[in-house]
């Protein structure tokens, strides 16, 4: 596999930034993709694809992908056209599509539209909200952790959102009304920088765990659409919208090693099973 050569493209609202790493073999292009988490995030997995030419992108508002509308949040809508655009600018489709977290509700988003340009998607754990049984709670939880962050900044705002993913099981209607989580408990900030641009906390928190899938399109898709759910994620929140959405495509749940970034090989600080979560995704596929 060759280094990866970085490409630009424009869309309405953006200019976004994607790499191209050329393979050997004559696989369908690989995309690898996640919301917020940009390109870096997936330098360890693509190295596990020397077979394959792999594609990875920086997600409007995140890194290199800076938005030029001045927009404060970012539509899922968004997002899978910024797909689309990269697929047909690459001229590989129909491709093959991993997607982790908000990248697999961007990534369903798009084969619910244009099934035509994917062959196999792998979702892994989509923070599909909206799905579960306890959304509207899970949903105010997700709205406070955005109304955190313009009111008193990231650190606040991130220690919420790491107490979210690190809850096991429902949200009750009484969570809210717990103590704030200290962000100093989390090694976060606790002054206001006074940014209020986090791709994560601005831009998509809330669009993405609140948006609504079009489950009959879906269905009727040519693509193959795979459901993937970390091995050690338990019941937290990603686990349990994956496990959602399958029950809705009716399909069952594909277990990947680790957890929710059981891909990850030190990007972003985080370490998953990189080279079991590879030879899973291997398997799936080649299948």
């Amino acid at each position: 596999m060759t280094e990866p050569k970085s490409h630009t493209i424009e869309a309405s609202g953006a200019v976004l930034h994607y790499d191209v790493r050329d393979g050997s073999g004559d696989k369908p292009v690989l995309f690898l993709i996640g919301s917020p988490m940009a390109a870096p995030g997936f330098a360890t997995l693509a190295s596990h694809f020397t077979d394959r030419t792999v594609v990875t992108y920086d997600p409007r508002g995140s890194e290199r992908s800076v938005r030029t509308d001045g927009a404060d949040e970012t539509q899922v809508e968004e997002h899978a056209d910024d797909l689309r655009r990269i697929i047909d600018a690459v001229g590989a489709g129909p491709v093959d599509l991993f997607a982790s977290s908000g990248g697999a509700v961007n990534a369903l988003a798009l084969v619910a539209r244009h099934p035509e340009q994917v062959r196999t998607l792998v979702a892994h754990e989509p923070p599909a909200t909206r799905e579960l049984p306890d959304h509207e709670a899970a949903l105010a939880v997700c709205k406070d952790i955005r109304e955190t962050y313009f009111a008193a900044g990231n650190g606040p705002a991130m220690a919420k959102f790491i107490a979210l993913v690190m809850h096991q099981g429902p949200i009750t209607a009484e969570y809210l009304d717990r103590p704030a989580p200290d962000p100093a408990a989390f090694g976060l900030p606790t002054e206001d920088d006074g940014n209020r641009d986090d791709p994560l906390l601005a831009q998509n928190m809330w669009t993405c765990n609140a948006y609504r899938h079009d489950f009959d399109a879906l269905r009727n898709a040519a693509t193959e659409v795979v459901i993937g759910v970390g091995a050690t994620t338990g019941e937290a929140l990603p686990a349990r919208t994956a496990r959602a959405v399958a029950a809705r495509l009716g399909i069952a749940p594909t277990t990947f090693p680790g957890d929710h970034g059981g891909f990850l090989g030190g990007e972003y600080g985080q370490t998953g099973e990189p080279e079991a979560f590879a030879a899973k995704l291997h398997e799936v596929l080649d299948d």
